[in-house]
């Protein structure tokens, strides 16, 4: 009989694999539910499972449908989300949800290619909602499938690399099975993400290492084969804090090209006299206080942070005008979409302001 990789996958999902994640859970029909699938598989894009876990939690609390997000207002989406990173993903989920309600009757198309249509939704994103949402027989390949498939087969090569990239779709073509699709997507992907991990995988408890070839020939740690290595750069900007008596602080939304596009954040400035000519354009302002500088990082650049904070300011009139400013207390800002170092920055200014006498 031939032991074939899906048959060791899921003999070992059935007593290593997860099987109780929130968005697992079956309806009445016994299938789960597409919304809920592909929430989590857009969360789970460069984020563990036990992070994406509460927010995803929180996410289906406040709309627990396909229709809640398509009606939802994007700031509430974004404020869901902060702090998940990567904030495209939410904007191109939103944007599917309501594509999905004008085109497709309120539902995620069961068609790969209308599914891959959609904002956000790739062809391994696309396969992964189909196989355990619906059972079809469709192969998956993000990166623990990858690392895994590279491994076990002794592929060199950057996996990025088109050519490379087209054998190991057509590779986890060949291992998807016809019956247990959900089980076999979850499987391979909890091996890679619990096994064969990216720096010393665990091969003693691979159900695939007695044919790996990376076992085999001791290249666990040339495979993959990494990109290049690149230096990354490191950019500076100051984030003005201006807050006024009642506490409030000022924000405003960031414009829809760039980082944070479209969030809600601090003022920035290029230098110390440009954040001066800026918080008084903005408010009245006496002093400057600089408060502990920070380092944020993203995926090709570090950001260099000096945060100065403007205590008791005045606001000017006409400031609750623009919709793009607004003075801002903590059960607003709470409720708006704020990339995470901002928010953890506000979030201990406050605490330090309550101690204060």
């Amino acid at each position: 009989m031939n032991d074939t990789v899906a048959d060791r996958l899921l003999r070992w999902f059935d007593q290593h694999g997860r099987k109780d994640l929130p968005w697992q859970q079956a309806g009445a029909d016994g299938q789960r539910d597409a919304y809920r699938v592909w929430l989590s598989e857009v969360m789970l894009q460069q984020t563990q499972v036990a992070t994406v876990i509460p927010y995803f939690q929180r996410f289906v609390e406040a709309l627990p449908t396909l229709g809640d997000l398509a009606a939802a207002d994007e700031d509430v989406v974004l404020a869901l989300w902060s702090g998940l990173g990567y904030y495209r993903r939410a904007r191109f989920l939103h944007q599917a949800a309501q594509r999905c309600v004008a085109a497709h009757g309120g539902a995620l198309p069961r068609d790969i290619d209308a599914l891959c249509s959609l904002p956000g939704i790739g062809r391994s994103t696309a396969g992964a909602i189909l196989a355990q949402a619906h059972g079809l027989r469709l192969p998956i390949l993000d990166g623990n499938v990858k690392r895994v498939l590279t491994r076990y087969h002794g592929i060199h090569g950057d996996p990025g690399q088109s050519a490379i990239e087209r054998t190991l779709w057509q590779l986890a073509e060949s291992h998807t099975p016809a019956a247990r699709v959900a089980d076999y997507t979850q499987a391979i992907m909890d091996l890679g993400a619990t096994v064969c991990v990216r720096s010393q995988p665990r091969c003693a408890e691979c159900p695939l290492q007695s044919d790996c070839v990376a076992h085999r020939d001791g290249l666990t740690a040339q495979l993959p084969t990494p990109k290049p290595g690149k230096r990354q750069p490191v950019r500076s900007t100051l984030m003005l804090v201006l807050r006024d008596e009642r506490g409030r602080v000022l924000l405003e939304r960031r414009g829809p090209q760039g980082v944070w596009s479209g969030l809600w954040s601090l003022p920035e400035a290029a230098d110390p006299d440009a954040a001066w000519r800026l918080a008084q354009q903005l408010a009245d302002v006496d002093d400057a206080q600089p408060l502990p500088p920070f380092t944020h990082v993203f995926s090709h650049y570090k950001l260099s942070v000096e945060p100065l904070l403007f205590d008791r300011a005045s606001a000017r009139d006409g400031i609750a005008d623009q919709p793009l400013q607004r003075w801002c207390d903590r059960a607003a800002y709470a409720a708006l979409g704020l990339p995470a170092p901002v928010r953890v920055l506000l979030q201990n200014l406050q605490a330090d302001h309550e101690e204060s006498p």
